[in-house]
């Protein structure tokens, strides 16, 4: 369901596949090659408040975006928002962020290359890039946040694959449905962009 508000309406990328049960309403701006999974909820419908998903991102099965009365939660490129997290505005994700199953990130702001695995929490923070949020791990004041050790090489490699593997699905979840070429799509759209 893409639904209009008083608040604004979705702007969905031509070259972006969303699920027919995912669930966008508002002021909702998804750039280029974004997969949204079925049972995604993403909401921008309190005033004043935005959601921004950039190019290159995936929003998996049963994730949440929702903004605050104006405030904006902002995905940057390339970030994977994993199985059923939660992403709360105020809040921004870098690039090539991975926000694992059941996470909950809130009021917080994450820099660029940040994992956080799988059912932590990170609340009222700043955390700098390339860092690591365990399993479980709660993350909600400074001291906490300098103690965050570095992202290992191999949960880099994993990240990256996962952009991979949903930029593929984008494109084959629109060819199945014989929506149209993503090269033409992305042609189209440059053209309306640059006019």
């Amino acid at each position: 369901m893409i639904k209009t508000t008083s608040n604004g309406q979705p702007i969905i990328s031509a070259t972006a596949f969303i699920s027919g049960s995912a669930v966008i309403i508002g002021d909702v701006i998804i750039e280029d090659d974004v997969f949204v999974a079925p049972n995604a909820t993403i909401r921008a419908d309190e005033p004043g408040s935005k959601v921004v998903i950039r190019s290159g991102c995936n929003v998996q099965d049963n994730v949440v975006i929702h903004a605050l009365l104006g405030s904006t939660a902002e995905i940057r490129h390339n970030s994977s928002l994993g199985h059923g997290c939660i992403v709360h505005g105020p809040c921004v994700i870098g690039e090539d962020c991975f926000i694992g199953f059941g996470s909950i990130v809130f009021q917080s702001v994450l820099g660029d290359a940040c994992i956080v695995l799988h059912r932590a929490i990170v609340q009222d923070v700043v955390v700098p890039a390339g860092k690591v949020i365990g399993n479980g791990q709660i993350i909600e004041n400074e001291r906490q946040v300098k103690s965050l050790e570095v992202v290992p090489s191999h949960l880099a490699d994993f990240a990256r694959k996962v952009v991979e593997t949903n930029r593929r699905l984008v494109q084959d979840h629109c060819r199945a449905m014989g929506r149209f070429d993503l090269e033409e799509a992305r042609a189209s759209t440059n053209n309306v962009n640059s006019s």
